[in-house]
C-alpha cells in the first residue's frame, strides 16, 4: 500500500504580518521543521506546495518534490488540489501543515500505520476528541479534494462523510498548538490548541 505526504506551505501568514513560514522556533523556520518530522516516515512520496522560493528550495533538497503554486490567494484549496494531482496513483495521502512547530514523528507514524491497517477510514491527528490536522485520505476522496475552491480545504469533504471519520490521538497535546501570531512563537502565549481548517 502506498501512501503520500502533501505539505502544505502557500499561505501569507496575514495574521502573522509576514511568511510565518520564515518564523523560527528554538532556532529553526517552521517550514523545516515540519520538513524535518515527515522526512522519517516512509512515504512513497512528498511533495512540499508553495509560492516560497526558500520553502520549494528546501523542498527540493530535503525529499519533498516542489510543487509551485501560483494561485495561493484563491486559499488553501488550490494547494488542496496541486497537491492532490501529485498523488495520483498512490493508495492514500497525508495532507500536513507547516505552523504546528511540535508535532512529532511519533504521531505521524500513529497515523500512517493507523491507514495500513484501515484504508477504508479518512485518519486525522486528535487531542481528546477534537480533530485537527494532519489528516490522511483514501485515494477515493481524491476526486472531491480535486474539486475544493476557496479558502476552505479538506474539512469540507470531512463534513460531507462523518462515518469515514477516525480519530488518531496524538502522543502529547501540545502537538495540535499551531502559530498564528508573532505572540504565539512566545511559550507564555497562553493560546490553547487550535483546530485547523486544513
Amino acid at each position: 500500500m502506498k501512501v503520500g505526504c502533501v505539505l502544505l506551505a502557500a499561505g501569507s501568514g496575514r495574521r502573522f504580518g509576514c511568511n510565518k513560514l520564515l518564523a523560527q522556533v528554538e532556532g529553526v523556520p517552521l517550514y523545516r521543521r515540519a520538513m524535518a518530522v515527515y522526512a522519517p516516515v516512509p512515504f512513497a512520496r512528498r511533495v512540499v506546495v508553495s509560492r516560497h522560493a526558500p520553502v520549494l528550495q528546501a523542498g527540493a533538497a530535503l525529499g519533498f518534490a516542489p510543487v509551485y503554486n501560483a494561485r495561493a490567494e484563491e486559499g488553501i484549496a488550490a494547494s488542496v488540489r496541486l497537491g492532490t494531482a501529485a498523488m495520483m496513483g498512490l493508495d492514500g495521502a497525508l495532507f500536513a501543515v507547516c505552523d504546528q512547530p511540535y508535532l512529532s514523528t511519533k504521531s505521524i507514524f500513529y497515523i500512517f500505520n493507523s491507514f495500513k491497517e484501515s484504508p477504508w477510514h479518512i485518519w486525522a491527528l486528535s487531542w481528546q476528541g477534537r480533530r485537527g490536522n494532519p489528516v490522511l485520505f483514501p485515494a477515493d476522496f481524491f476526486g472531491e479534494l480535486s474539486a475544493l475552491s476557496g479558502d476552505r480545504g479538506g474539512a469540507q469533504v470531512i463534513c460531507r462523510h462523518p462515518e469515514r471519520l477516525s480519530l488518531v490521538e496524538a502522543a502529547h497535546p501540545r502537538e495540535l498548538f499551531d502559530i498564528d501570531r508573532r505572540a504565539d512563537l512566545s511559550p507564555a502565549s497562553g493560546k490553547d490548541e487550535t483546530l485547523w481548517d486544513m
